[in-house]
């Protein structure tokens, strides 16, 4: 320490440095607060609140077009719509897989500006040295360390952040990389400064504070190279056991690091919070998996039937547990130790099929006769998405990669279900529904597609409209939902239009691929014989598409047009649910910016537009 360091000055240095890491979690509880409040509102509003339709004198509409009046009370929509296309469909695009909405880039800068604001401001010794190196050194440290429960609740699937905010926790996780990311380069700041400061640093390494924190800080750094995208996309088994084994040794080594520093009371709730997520998460794959351990009788009941839908695509089938129920939209993470390379790893998927009643209201008549194989006959191959837990699986690299050697030969394989998780779209308050998705991008969009369905046949949605649009490679992809398409446009009541919209960009054709179709096997087979399904296989795709508003059309959908065209026939509220690649993502926001969603088209009566954006991948 300097010679002109006075007792002045550590006492001083030691009062900012117990509270000024407390403003900034006050600081960032209140922003938590509010957005809580904003979000938990939404939900209120759009559970509660009485529908509006816009059919008065100032808002009527025609069928080709809409013929508005403006009117002023619409300013408080447009102020929303107009926050919607800034904080959302405004993105910072880096590079072809890589992008940030403007909310995202807000509350990063703000979030990196409050850290550097609090680790800068009063370092004035009481010398008069401005920005002395002792006190920011020392206190951006202290802040560094402060945020460590925060990101690791962010981590966790089962936080109080999700609780407080209703964000589920991975749209959370974000936030989680960029606070991680943010701290990290902090650390290295007081580690340089902590260099440049002390001449006699070399001679302090052999004591064992100075060594943990090292060996911390080599561990947070390898954690921070390999949480990348490419590296997580590519090898994400190896982010999986770097990531908890990296997590663990810095946490370990930050503690002891701290605790001579009487910092340490900020290291070990990140302990709490990490145990509490694992022991909920145990509690429920033990509730949910209790066959496995001899609770019940029916051990194997949650094997899964494998099957390889195209090169790239597997399709997982389980008998779905009375006890297990999930919203469209929500995800589940299975272990499957005969084939990830640890036991306990647990990989997140999309639930493709439908927790739902439908089926008992699709026939009116005497519903007490009926059994499995009955419903097994009405809903022919599309009885998966009603009767069992279906995951469409890509296929990349590591895990994904063996379960392609087991589907291929079309083997049962253990698996532990561990969910739902994540949020479920309340789409009952729009009167238009509009969904894209990019191939296996059904696995999110066809459970909502077949909700919207389902709440309107009940009554609990007035929506008028529903788009399905499928961009694929292969018109042989139809099949891997046909039945489904077909069963969800005869269940549609008479006051619901559908349109399904698929744009092929492979091949073969469509002619070839119903010529073709006769000589599929049969999706549904028992004891190696055929079962008799009400739609048969042979004109099976004939069927889809004589139907009215279905239609398949050769190359890339041009989404700005078909998203442009919804909005021009649409009055009242819109949703616009996407799910694929990031190419798709974008072009779907690019669309929906202005004018389309502009503050001079809601005062006009155009239609409030509310975009909602599942992402492909793990960032």
């Amino acid at each position: 320490m300097s010679a002109d360091f006075s007792e002045a000055d550590v006492i001083a240095l030691v009062r900012e440095n117990d509270t000024y890491p407390e403003q900034v979690w006050y600081t960032i509880a209140a922003f938590l607060f509010v957005v809580g409040c904003f979000q938990w509102g939404s939900f209120v509003h759009s559970k509660f609140a009485r529908r509006r339709h816009y059919d008065s004198d100032e808002e009527t509409a025609t069928l080709n077009g809409i013929q508005h009046k403006f009117s002023l009370r619409r300013i408080p929509l447009a102020i929303i719509n107009f926050y919607r296309v800034v904080a959302f469909r405004w993105t910072l695009e880096i590079g072809q897989s890589y992008t940030l909405n403007m909310a995202e880039v807000f509350v990063t800068v703000a979030y990196i500006a409050l850290l550097l604001i609090y680790a800068f401001i009063n370092t004035t010794s009481v010398e008069g040295q401005k920005l002395d190196i002792i006190y920011w050194s020392n206190r951006i440290a202290m802040l560094a360390s402060s945020q460590f429960p925060i990101i690791t609740a962010l981590g966790t699937k089962n936080n109080i952040v999700s609780l407080v905010t209703g964000i589920s926790y991975d749209r959370l996780n974000y936030i989680h990389r960029m606070m991680a990311r943010t701290c990290f380069m902090l650390l290295w700041v007081h580690a340089a400064g902590e260099v440049v400061c002390f001449p006699s640093f070399r001679e302090t390494l052999n004591e064992d504070w100075i060594r943990v924190g090292i060996t911390a800080m080599v561990a947070f750094s390898i954690l921070i190279i390999v949480s990348l995208r490419p590296v997580r996309n590519d090898v994400y088994e190896v982010f999986f056991y770097v990531h908890f084994l990296g997590v663990l040794i810095f946490l370990v080594g930050g503690y002891y690091h701290t605790k001579g520093a009487f910092g340490s009371y900020w290291i070990w709730p990140s302990f709490v919070f990490w145990a509490f997520d694992r022991f909920v998460r145990v509690v429920r794959l033990v509730v949910f998996n209790h066959s496995y351990f001899g609770f019940k009788s029916g051990t194997g009941t949650m094997d899964a039937a494998t099957e390889l839908l195209s090169e790239n695509v597997i399709r997982l089938r389980l008998r779905r547990p009375q006890h297990f129920h999930w919203s469209p939209g929500q995800t589940a993470y299975l272990t499957m130790p005969s084939v990830s390379t640890l036991p306990f790893e647990a990989h997140p998927f999309t639930i493709a099929s439908f927790d739902s009643s439908l089926l008992s209201t699709a026939i009116p008549g005497d519903q007490s006769g009926r059994d499995e194989n009955y419903e097994t006959q009405v809903l022919g191959s599309s009885a998966p998405f009603w009767k069992e837990l279906v995951f469409l699986v890509n296929v990349h690299g590591g895990f994904t990669k063996k379960l392609k050697e087991v589907a291929a030969k079309k083997e049962t394989v253990k698996v532990f279900v561990d969910g739902p998780y994540g949020p479920s779209s309340d789409l009952g308050s729009y009167d238009t529904s509009v969904f894209v998705a990019g191939g296996s991008g059904i696995s999110y969009t066809l459970p909502v597609f077949l909700n919207v369905i389902e709440c309107v046949r009940k009554g609990k949605s007035s929506c008028k409209r529903v788009v399905f649009i499928w961009c694929i490679r292969g018109a042989g992809y139809v099949q891997w939902i046909e039945e489904a398409l077909i069963k969800a446009i005869q269940l549609a009541p008479p006051s619901l239009t559908v349109s399904i919209r698929i744009f092929n960009t492979g091949s073969p054709s469509m002619s070839q691929f119903m010529e073709d179709d006769s000589s599929l096997p049969s999706p549904t087979e028992k004891n190696g014989a055929p079962e008799q399904v009400l739609t048969r296989k042979g004109s099976l795709t004939s069927s889809l598409f004589s139907l009215r508003g279905v239609k398949m059309e050769s190359g890339r959908a041009d989404l700005n047009a078909l998203l442009k065209e919804e909005v021009s026939m649409a009055s009242g509220s819109m949703s616009v649910s996407v799910c694929g690649s990031q190419g798709i993502a974008r072009a779907v926001r690019h669309a929906l910016r202005f004018p389309v969603s502009g503050p001079s088209s809601i005062l006009s009566g155009g239609p409030s537009v509310t975009l909602y954006v599942e992402s492909f991948g793990y960032a």
